[in-house]
Parts: C-alpha cells; sequence; structure tokens
C-alpha cells in the first residue's frame, strides 16, 4: 500500500491568531527622544551593584565615621570649644555634619569610579555602550547610583552618631542639608566618573584619590573651624570648593556658618551643572571608551 501525499488545497491552513502572535513578536520596540526604562535599569544595575557587597559599600564607611566621631569624643570630651561664629559650641556637634559630608564626597566619587573602572578592566563596558541609551541617560544613571550611595551612607550614619549619643544632629534648615548633600553626592559623583573614563588602571584612580579628593576634604574645614588658620591659608579654604559644601551642610544643623550661604549655593550649584556636562561630553565622544 502506497502513502498518498495530501493535495497542496487540502493543507491545512494557519490560525489567524497565531500569525498575529508571530507578527507582534517580530514587532521592534521603538524608542522615543528618552528611553526611561534604560535608564531605569542602568540605576537599578548600579544600585544593585553596591548594595551585593554592602557590607564594604555601606557598613564599612558608616563604621569609619563613628569611629572617627568616638575618637574625637574621647580625645576631646565636652571641652572642645570653637572660636569665630561657632564660639561656644561643643566641639562634636561641630565635627558630626563635616564628617557625614565626607562619607557623601568619598562615598558618591568612589560609586561611579570604580563602577566604570572595573567594567575597562574587564571590556564589560560595551554592556551599557551598546544598548539604545544616549549620553545624557548614561551620565543620570551613573550619577544617581552615586547620589544614592552618597545619601545612603550619609543617613545611616547620622542616625548611628545621633542613637549612640556622639553628637547632637537636630535639625535646624532642612533645606541646606538636601541641597548641600545631593549637590556635593553630584560633583564626587561626576569627578568620580570622569576620573573612571580617565584612568586606564587602578593607579591612576588612585593617584586622584589621595592628590586631589582627601587633601580637597581634610583642608576644607572638616574638623577645626578654618578662622584659626592665617594667610594665605585661610584664603586659600575659601577658594576650596569642598569647604562651601561642608560649610553649608553644616548650617542645616547648627544655624551659622563660615561663609555666605548663597556664595556657597551659587558655588555648588555650578560645579554640578558643569562637571555633569564634562560626563556627559565624555560618553558623547567616547573618550577612552569607543576603539
Amino acid at each position: 500500500m502506497t502513502d498518498i501525499a495530501p493535495d497542496a488545497t487540502t493543507a491545512r491552513p494557519v490560525s489567524t491568531s497565531s500569525s498575529r502572535t508571530e507578527s507582534s513578536l517580530r514587532v521592534i520596540r521603538q524608542y522615543g527622544a528618552f528611553n526611561g526604562l534604560g535608564l531605569w535599569t542602568l540605576y537599578k544595575r548600579e544600585v544593585g551593584r553596591f548594595l551585593k557587597v554592602w557590607m564594604q559599600t555601606v557598613f564599612a564607611p558608616v563604621v569609619t565615621t563613628l569611629l572617627f566621631m568616638t575618637v574625637f569624643k574621647l580625645a576631646f570630651g565636652d571641652r572642645g570649644r570653637l572660636t569665630g561664629d561657632f564660639d561656644g559650641l561643643n566641639y562634636n556637634d561641630f565635627l558630626a555634619p563635616g564628617l557625614v559630608v565626607m562619607a557623601i564626597l568619598q562615598n558618591a566619587f568612589q560609586n561611579t569610579s570604580s563602577s566604570l573602572v572595573q567594567a575597562k578592566f574587564n571590556s564589560t563596558h560595551v554592556d551599557f555602550l551598546m544598548p539604545p541609551l544616549s549620553p545624557l541617560e548614561l551620565t543620570a544613571g551613573f550619577l544617581g547610583g552615586a547620589i544614592t550611595r552618597g545619601i545612603m551612607v550619609a543617613v545611616i550614619s547620622a542616625i548611628g552618631i545621633e542613637i549612640s549619643g556622639l553628637a547632637d544632629m537636630s535639625v535646624v534648615h532642612i533645606w541646606p542639608i538636601l541641597w548641600f548633600g545631593t549637590t556635593s553626592a553630584i560633583v564626587l559623583g561626576a569627578l568620580g566618573a570622569m576620573g573612571g573614563i580617565w584612568a586606564d588602571k587602578f593607579d591612576h584612580l588612585s593617584a586622584v584619590t589621595n592628590f586631589i579628593i582627601v587633601p580637597l576634604t581634610f583642608l576644607s574645614g572638616t574638623f577645626y573651624d578654618i578662622k584659626v588658620m592665617q594667610e594665605p591659608f585661610l584664603t586659600m579654604a575659601h577658594l576650596d570648593p569642598f569647604f562651601y559644601m561642608i560649610d553649608g551642610f553644616r548650617y542645616g544643623f547648627l544655624g551659622v556658618a563660615n561663609s555666605s550661604i548663597v556664595t556657597g549655593m551659587w558655588v555648588t550649584g555650578g560645579l554640578s551643572v558643569v562637571l555633569t556636562a564634562g560626563v556627559w561630553w565624555m560618553f558623547r565622544a567616547g573618550y577612552k571608551l569607543k576603539a
């Protein structure tokens, strides 16, 4: 008995529903002028990256801040008094906001710089260059992760200082805390991104940290009232942009400052815009990212 091939006219037709399903699968996703999904995905990647090792990226900086406060508390007790605008203020209450800002600066810088250097070192930077993300969206995604880490460490550190009784973290003005805390994270996050893109190896990034970030942080009035300084160091301190970040943030807790808060807002706001534009340009030009 021979098999009879079915006639072409008797073949079962393809159902309309399955045809529509196949055609819908072949539709290419279109993006408008703003890729919100891509930006959110990059931001989650940056936040998830440092939360995955939270003991190193969040818990360790908080412990370091509390150790600084403990050492100075043991060294000075309640005897530390300051001169100038801070006359009569307990030294630990003066020191605490400065240490919180220092935590913001260091962690915001480390987040973007380490992310980009590791990506270049492992040749995985194509993972964020190939998707349909504009230079502005790349900039916002990386800076968003830096801001989140810096603010997270700062909030936990401030709560720890208050609960432990190491200093009084009562808020006098909330808006300077929000403004100077956010702009500080943006400025250092942008510096970290620019350093991470520029650096060819980890030694280059360490040089930026050791010879630029750390000196500017320690000489900006974090641990002392700058009015105790003599010329020309007093003038040099006013040229340090980190001084305005710390002084403005401290104003939110103490209600007094060593400089004009309006000037500090212009300095930190202007730096945020300029350095963010610098990061945008680097992504747009593909500087040291594209062959």
